[in-house]
Formats: C-alpha cells, sequence, structure tokens
C-alpha cells in the first residue's frame, strides 16, 4: 500500500512538471494572452491577429501587454488592467466571475429542467388510466350502441 501511495506521489509530481513547462516562457504567455483579448479599434479581431492596415490601437495594445509581461504580472492581473482600461469588449471571452458564472450555468440548467418536466409530464399523461363505463345491464345494450354508431358514422 505504501509503494502505490509513493508511487501516485511521484505520477502527479511528474504530471504537474508537465504542466508547468511551458509557463514560465514569456513568448508563450504573450501569445496566450494575445489571443484572450480582442483589438479595440473596432475591426472585431482577436488583438493578436488584428491585420488592417494602419491599426491605430493594436500596437498600443500589444506594447502594453509586453510591458506587464516584462514586469512579472500574472494572467489574471493583466486581463483585469485590460479589462479596466478598455472595458470588457477588450476580453475574448468574459472572465469568470460570480455573475458570469451565474449567466452561463442558470439558461442550460433552466432548460434541464423544463425538459425533465416535460419527460415527466408527458410521463404522468400516458400512466393515467382511462375510467371504462361500468358494464350496462340493459338487454341489447351491444345492439343498441352498433346501431347509434351506425347512425352517427363514429
Amino acid at each position: 500500500m505504501r509503494k502505490l501511495f509513493r508511487f501516485s506521489q511521484l505520477g502527479l509530481l511528474v504530471l504537474l512538471a508537465i504542466f508547468t513547462m511551458g509557463s514560465a516562457d514569456t513568448a508563450v504567455r504573450y501569445n496566450d494572452l494575445g489571443h484572450k483579448m480582442m483589438c479595440v479599434c473596432g475591426c472585431g479581431q482577436i488583438l493578436i491577429e488584428c491585420n488592417h492596415l494602419g491599426c491605430p490601437d493594436s500596437d498600443g495594445e500589444l506594447a502594453e501587454l509586453r510591458t506587464a509581461l516584462s514586469q512579472g504580472k500574472g494572467d489574471t492581473e493583466i486581463l483585469e488592467a485590460f479589462q479596466a482600461k478598455y472595458g470588457p469588449t477588450v476580453l475574448a471571452a468574459p472572465m469568470l466571475t460570480k455573475f458570469n458564472i451565474i449567466a452561463w450555468v442558470v439558461p442550460p440548467l433552466v432548460l434541464l429542467l423544463g425538459i425533465g418536466g416535460t419527460i415527466a409530464l408527458v410521463r404522468k399523461w400516458r400512466l393515467r388510466t382511462v375510467a371504462m363505463p361500468a358494464a350496462s345491464n340493459v338487454r341489447g345494450f351491444d345492439r343498441i350502441r352498433d346501431q347509434i354508431r351506425k347512425e352517427t358514422e363514429l
């Protein structure tokens, strides 16, 4: 049991080393953050991919991003600073704040609850038994019923 525990610790350590290998590389972080932001000039392109001629904003934003990375700021801190300066539209995808999480979770949850409620309602309707009339004690009832159906074409 102890060997298994040591082996799992070693595996976890190796996984952590693999996942953190590129996190300190500034070029990788620059590319990653550049793809998480939009150019604010109104072209609607990702910041690092803004390619229209004479863009007045992309060079300044990219310089700010390089400066923030050289100062050693974290990704979240950089994204929050850009959002504070340029507004929430500078982010390609909204940051996960309390409101944003609710805005992303509630609509699918309501949809699933609606589907579940509809399924439950349909099952309840299908399982409902139809009351059948009691057998009549009138002589010739079947003959009279057949005649009524024939005359009303039902």
